[in-house]
């Protein structure tokens, strides 16, 4: 469970979309079976409509309680991020660091559509909050040290190494000791490596679990670990969960598909990219970029994610390959209008001015 009682499911390594599906069908068929006895369900949105901070129910973790003490002195929506957002996240491997390299730049810098794509997070507290993903304009200021866009990763020659030395300067959440956790709040990685904690924590001085467990609690919108992580997306209903793993390994999982992704954005510089990454929260998909919107960037885009998934040739037992899966968000671009923007309509019309029916038309 995620900080305010958000449902995580870790799934495994698999090959397929299909594969991936079927485990994310799975594993909402057995909550459903334990929770609706209990009268629970759950929501498939990007920031929570209702509640306020206040009303969220807390998970009694250790992480989570230093990670509430430190917050508000690093930005002023890191507990709306940690209490109030739900994302949908894509890990995808690489076999090199130039591998690496390609799919970190291309990625990143395709961040913001992605975000713009899935946005579906426009209600707060029982109203229109003014976004279509307020998730996004959270993380503009949760903790700018550790999350962000990362500059340093769009520089040519970008490597593990210039990872390893943005981490090791960024502070620390906590060690575990003993299972124990300390606060490590007011050390970065390099000054635990210099000793700085020895007196502070049992065995003071850092191990390669301390390591792992710090690069787990950096945020940028595409994280580095033994694989990339995609952070961009708003949770979302049943059928975009399928849809973000198929966006991003048509783009990424197909030589073709990432020589064109890479051309497409190659001369997308880290200003343009964060530009764009600003306006999203708000514009959504009718951001503008250079003398288009996000919209027509998405028709070529999603063309690209679509050859990539032709080209893989995965198919299902019905002889079906993975490129029905992006479906759902090539309505979005034919429509003009995202998930938020059909719910913010809904609002105006059929709701009569309530968010009481997202209970109903988006619950899993």
């Amino acid at each position: 469970r995620e900080p305010g009682g958000q449902f995580e499911l870790s799934g495994a390594p698999l090959e397929t979309i299909h594969q991936t599906c079927r485990e994310g069908n799975a594993h909402l068929a057995q909550v459903r079976e334990i929770a609706e006895p209990l009268g629970i369900r759950f929501l498939g949105l990007g920031g929570s409509p209702k509640w306020s901070l206040a009303e969220t129910p807390k998970m009694p973790k250790s992480r989570y309680e230093i990670m509430t003490r430190y917050m508000p002195k690093v930005g002023s929506k890191g507990l709306d991020m940690m209490y109030r957002t739900c994302t949908i996240q894509v890990n995808l491997d690489f076999e090199s660091e130039f591998d690496m390299r390609r799919k970190m730049q291309v990625s990143l810098k395709l961040q913001p559509l992605s975000t713009a794509l899935f946005a579906n997070s426009p209600f707060t507290e029982s109203r229109p909050n003014g976004l279509q993903s307020w998730r996004g304009d959270i993380w503009r200021d949760t903790d700018n040290q550790r999350s962000g866009m990362l500059e340093l990763c769009f520089a040519p020659d970008f490597g593990f190494a210039d990872y390893v030395e943005w981490a090791l300067d960024v502070p620390m959440y906590f060690v575990i000791r003993d299972g124990q956790y300390h606060d490590m709040t007011r050390y970065t990685f390099r000054q635990f490596m210099a000793g700085a904690a020895r007196s502070q924590v049992p065995d003071g001085l850092p191990t390669m679990g301390d390591w792992a467990n710090h690069l787990s609690t950096l945020f940028p919108d595409v994280r580095l670990k033994r694989f990339l992580e995609m952070r961009g997306a708003d949770g979302g209903p049943w059928r975009r969960i399928c849809a973000l793993p198929a966006f991003w390994v048509g783009l990424l999982y197909d030589e073709q598909a990432l020589d064109a992704a890479e051309t497409l954005t190659s001369s997308w510089t880290y200003e343009e990219a964060l530009a764009m990454r600003n306006a999203v929260p708000e514009h959504g998909i009718s951001a503008p970029f250079r003398n288009a919107t996000l919209r027509e960037i998405a028709r070529d885009v999603l063309a690209i994610a679509r050859t990539g998934l032709k080209n893989r040739a995965k198919k299902n037992r019905d002889g079906y390959d993975e490129t029905s899966f992006l479906n759902t968000l090539d309505e979005v671009v034919a429509r003009g209008t995202t998930s938020a923007e059909e719910m913010l309509s809904a609002y105006h019309t059929r709701w009569g001015g309530s968010i009481e029916p997202v209970f109903m038309e988006y619950a899993y």
